[in-house]
């Protein structure tokens, strides 16, 4: 008898659906070095033996057609408890593009849509496959996009603070003479007792970062200092570590591609805190192995974006701290997908009901903003 028969987990994959959607924002938005009015979902599904696994990134939409030319022969046949595997020789198939920005943000997809699968033909949820650290995952809400006024700020954490959340963060380096009082503004909304974060998203030189940031520090009690500097300047955020009030934090990792990027970023102490966006880094697999390198270092680690995707892998690695419910991805995930886990009481909870990551998306939903 064939062993697909016999073992459910051995379906061969025998479909791959891939699509991009531009979803505009609810009004143009800013960071600290970049405008934007709308964001691209690339979306994988894999299926064999009528079940399916998905996965997504976000991305631009030429991440479909990688995964569609060359990472879909790649896994067709093959089975999802080859997983591990599979990462290999995907990146293995894109060995002449590299292994950073769109080889890894398709990589990322179809990992995430393989390990989903295999969750699913266990009829399990993907946390008790990967091994539950925590029941549930803490949040921090992320927005205050330098786009918004005074009052959208307010109103956006004060939505937060509302469903629990004690933790937010705002972009700042846009008009620095008014970020200041911004980030005052943001203290005064969430009160003395929350936790405050900025982003920079790069717009900084090193001495300009270090006084901005002593100066809030200690005017707005600011914990947290993301990206203050270009993330490959290691030595720079190193050199800000070490002169920052003890009592702020510097993240960075967002844009980790590949391992070799977090083993340097921890071999130069660079940050207090790293952080890792599965939708980027290699997907679930990726985001395992750096969570084990941060464990090894005794360095926290913090996911980045698409907060119903870390729910299950962020419950079953030891050295998270906490996950960005990113206010975009979070309207997106609502939006366009069923399964997307509640945030109640400033945490997001794996449904134990559903088998995989919990996630359906809704493609006639989403046909109006195919790209």
């Amino acid at each position: 008898m064939h062993a697909a028969l016999l073992d459910p987990v051995a379906a061969p994959i025998e479909n791959v659906r891939v699509a991009a959607f531009r979803i505009p924002t609810e009004a143009p938005e800013s960071d600290g070095t970049l405008r934007w009015d709308a964001t691209t979902l690339v979306v994988v599904e894999i299926s064999g033996e009528g079940t399916t696994g998905l996965g997504y990134t976000y991305a631009d939409a030429g991440v479909a057609r990688v995964i569609e030319d060359s990472l879909g022969d790649v896994v067709r046949g093959r089975e999802a408890v080859e997983s591990p595997a599979l990462w290999t020789e995907m990146f293995a198939r894109l060995r002449n593009a590299g292994r950073q920005g769109a080889s890894a943000l398709a990589v990322s997809a179809l990992d995430i849509a393989l390990w989903d699968l295999r969750a699913r033909c266990l009829r399990v949820p993907l946390v008790r496959l990967l091994g539950g650290a925590r029941a549930e995952l803490p949040v921090y809400g992320s927005g205050g996009f330098t786009s918004s006024s005074d009052a959208q700020l307010r109103a956006q954490f004060t939505g937060w603070a509302e469903r629990g959340v004690t933790r937010f963060k705002m972009k700042i380096g846009r008009d620095r003479s008014r970020d200041p009082e911004r980030v005052a503004t943001a203290r005064r909304t969430i009160g003395a007792e929350a936790e405050l974060f900025i982003d920079a998203n790069s717009a900084y030189a090193r001495r300009e970062a270090l006084e901005l940031g002593a100066r809030l520090a200690e005017e707005s009690d600011v914990r947290w200092f993301e990206q203050p500097l270009a993330p490959e300047d290691f030595a720079g955020l190193r050199w800000l570590r070490e002169r920052l009030p003890a009592k702020m934090e510097v993240a960075d990792g967002e844009y980790g591609y590949d391992l070799d990027y977090f083993r340097r970023v921890l071999a130069a102490e660079a940050v207090d805190v790293a952080m890792a966006d599965l939708t980027r880094c290699g997907g679930i697999t990726g985001f395992l192995k750096i969570a084990a390198l941060c464990e090894a270092a005794a360095i926290p680690l913090s996911s980045h974006c698409a907060p119903a995707l870390h729910v299950h892998p962020g419950c079953a690695v030891a050295p998270l701290r906490h996950a960005e419910y990113f206010h975009d991805h979070a309207r997106i995930e609502a939006m366009l997908f069923d399964g997307v886990p509640e945030l109640s009481g400033g945490k997001l909870r794996p449904d134990l009901t559903r088998p995989g990551h919990g996630l359906e998306f809704k493609w006639a939903d989403a046909e109006r903003f195919a790209v």
